[in-house]
């Protein structure tokens, strides 16, 4: 479950929560402490709302999600939102353009209260030129993105929109897991995130959650989104474990 506890408390780099977990695990310390003594690296709380990069403009750095949650959105010609990725706490964001030396393809704007580590583009540079282990891993990551996103093309184009929207609540629940009564998805988002997400008319994503309560596979109230029968969800959305 992916809790924003203790919103006080900016983390250091010496003592980030989720370091020894993910990509800057191979340090062991040393360079992360090293890094603190950089100029320009820091980490700050972000609120509800805020963007951290905006799609269109060149990257300064690399934002690693401490705790909190992020969508990434591009803009369409006709000015729709199209969300491509969720991060969640422990997550790299803004790395694919970093390395690429291009401007953002997406922005980021947070949901809910996030905070972020942030790590310079030379220091960035100094690291995985530095370190061949971290860049093996920003490879196998970038990798996995780029599967994802081939996933969601394939999903996007041969499946009905009833199916893409069970699909997306299953997909909320691997990223955000359910909260503390087990079955309501941590996360919430508005009916026009949900289309964001599936590549539908908010109108439909809204008819659709309908139907899904009144089939018993799922229970709405407000933006929260409680699983009854994840079964029925996965034979809706056409997967079979």
């Amino acid at each position: 479950m992916d809790k924003i506890a203790e919103p006080h408390i900016i983390p250091t780099c010496k003592n980030c929560y989720n370091r020894l977990k993910e990509v800057f695990s191979s340090w062991d310390g040393k360079p992360c402490e090293n890094i603190t003594l950089q100029a320009g690296c820091r980490c700050n709380m972000i609120p509800q709302g805020r963007v951290i990069f905006q799609e269109g403009t060149p990257p300064m750095g690399l934002y690693y999600l401490n705790r909190g949650k992020v969508k990434i959105f591009k803009q369409g010609d006709s000015g729709k939102k199209q969300i491509v990725r969720l991060a969640k706490k422990g997550d790299v964001i803004g790395y694919r353009a970093l390395i690429s030396g291009e401007v953002y393809s997406a922005t980021a704007e947070v949901i809910g209260g996030a905070c972020f580590c942030f790590i310079p583009k030379e220091t960035f540079f100094d690291i995985i030129t530095s370190n061949p282990e971290v860049s093996i891993k920003l490879m196998r990551r970038l990798t996995q993105d780029l599967n994802l996103i081939e996933r969601m093309l394939v999903y996007t184009t041969q499946k009905s929109v009833r199916e893409r929207v069970a699909l997306t609540l299953l997909a909320l629940k691997e990223t955000y897991g359910f909260e503390t009564d087990g079955a309501t998805i941590n996360v919430e988002l508005s009916r026009e995130d949900i289309a964001n997400i599936t590549g539908t008319a908010t109108e439909s994503v809204i008819r659709l959650l309908s139907e899904f309560k009144k089939d018993k596979l799922i229970e709405v109230q407000g933006r929260k989104i409680k699983f009854l029968n994840k079964e029925g969800l996965l034979r809706t959305a056409y997967i079979f474990d």
